[in-house]
């Protein structure tokens, strides 16, 4: 029998129950809901693995989004701590490893499978390479080449996670170490996934979450999804309020089709908010368990766009 789990950062508990005792706990003093802890896969989105060297491809995303000017006036996202919440991050890499904040407080798998950082997809890879990626292959990948990384991989090695171990990555971000008294938090978390099935819908599972990050100043980026091209495609958690959802662009400034557009379902506000590029955009790959430290991916979609913002 599995131990519950407790999710303070939404005043909730995750547990395995029999169902002859779901009508207990639904009339039991101090409980307002009880729900399914349904679960939540990887969303399928088109990535398109290669090798660099077509410059319009290789370094266009990041002159468009103006990287360049920002380091050019010495800023490269020193003292800035990164969370992702993905499928992991193989630190393998060498434009990627080197970024690793380290320690007890800069890994978390509510899975349990993996005790150090690991990724079986290749998505969270390709994420982190688009935020702190270096040029150990002779060109530029990542935006802030100086910022450190830590990361939760809230899905496991087959792609799929729950609504409890979401709300723990949560939970996670929002205290690393488990020590209130100390502040290691990072400075922003990257979600570059949605809730399946939540288009056009204000679900707010995530806004206690959200919200419960945002009070302590931690920025939430979201990509808006995949749902496009209709209008009303806006997709939970990215159109929280509380969220900075990200649409993607091509290399001409073009929405792309697939990227969610809005209102918001939520609050009718724009969404999304901002729009970076998400089409054919270079970023790291997998390893091969070190195989290949250098290895690189193009990747489509709003979960490349997020990462640029």
């Amino acid at each position: 029998v599995e131990p519950p789990v407790t999710l303070w950062i939404i005043n909730g508990i995750a547990a395995k129950v029999p169902v002859a005792s779901l009508n207990g706990l639904v009339h039991r003093a101090g409980v307002d809901v009880v729900y399914l802890n349904e679960t939540v896969a990887l969303p399928p989105e088109p990535v398109l693995t290669g090798k660099p060297g077509n410059p319009p491809l290789t370094y266009w995303n990041l002159s468009e989004i103006r990287a360049t000017d920002l380091w050019g006036s010495g800023y490269y996202g020193t003292d800035v701590v990164v969370a992702t919440m993905d499928t992991g991050v193989d630190a393998l890499h060498a434009d990627i490893g080197p970024n690793w904040r380290g320690g007890g407080n800069s890994w978390f798998d509510p899975n349990g499978e993996h005790a150090t950082p690991f990724d079986a997809d290749g998505h969270g890879t390709e994420v982190m390479g688009l935020i702190v990626g270096g040029n150990a292959g002779g060109f530029d990948i990542g935006v802030a080449p100086d910022a450190k990384w830590v990361a939760v991989k809230i899905f496991n090695d087959a792609g799929s996670s729950d609504l409890a171990k979401i709300h723990q990555g949560f939970q996670w971000v929002l205290d690393p170490d488990g020590d209130a008294s100390t502040n290691d938090a990072p400075d922003i978390v990257n979600g570059s996934w949605v809730l399946q099935g939540s288009e056009n819908e204000c679900v707010g599972e995530f806004a206690d979450d959200i919200a419960a990050l945002r009070a302590v100043d931690i920025a939430v980026v979201f990509a808006a999804g995949n749902s496009g091209s209709g209008s009303d495609t806006s997709m939970e958690p990215a159109n929280d309020p509380g969220s900075l959802s990200v649409g993607a662009i091509d290399s001409a400034r073009r929405v792309t089709s697939s990227s969610s557009r809005g209102p918001s379902a939520c609050d009718q506000d724009i969404y999304p908010r901002v729009a970076a590029p998400g089409k054919d955009v270079l970023t790291a790959g997998l390893t091969s368990n070190g195989a290949s430290p250098t290895a690189y991916a193009f990747g489509t979609g709003t979960s490349f766009a997020a990462p640029h913002v």
